[in-house]
């Protein structure tokens, strides 16, 4: 399933936020170093109740705005 992503950092708070067909993802890490495209990927996976091996950033790993790959397969959905 690929989903798109608003990358919000320095916010006061991780968290997910679907709004209609984006996911905003708040986090509080600064966008250096591939801090905050490592939390993205926690939070989702958390999110979506898959490990993060299963979270893949396809495009936009330097932009605000990504699409991110979320792979099903082998896991059991809650």
């Amino acid at each position: 399933m690929l989903i798109k992503v608003k990358v919000i950092p320095k916010s006061s708070q991780n968290i997910v936020v679907q709004e209609g067909n984006i996911f905003k993802v708040k986090i509080t890490d600064a966008p250096e170093k591939g801090k905050a495209n490592k939390k993205v990927i926690k939070l989702l996976a958390n999110e979506f109740g898959v490990a993060k091996s299963q979270v893949e950033i396809v495009r936009g790993l330097t932009k605000r705005e990504k699409v991110v790959k979320i792979s099903f397969e082998g896991s059991i959905v809650k």
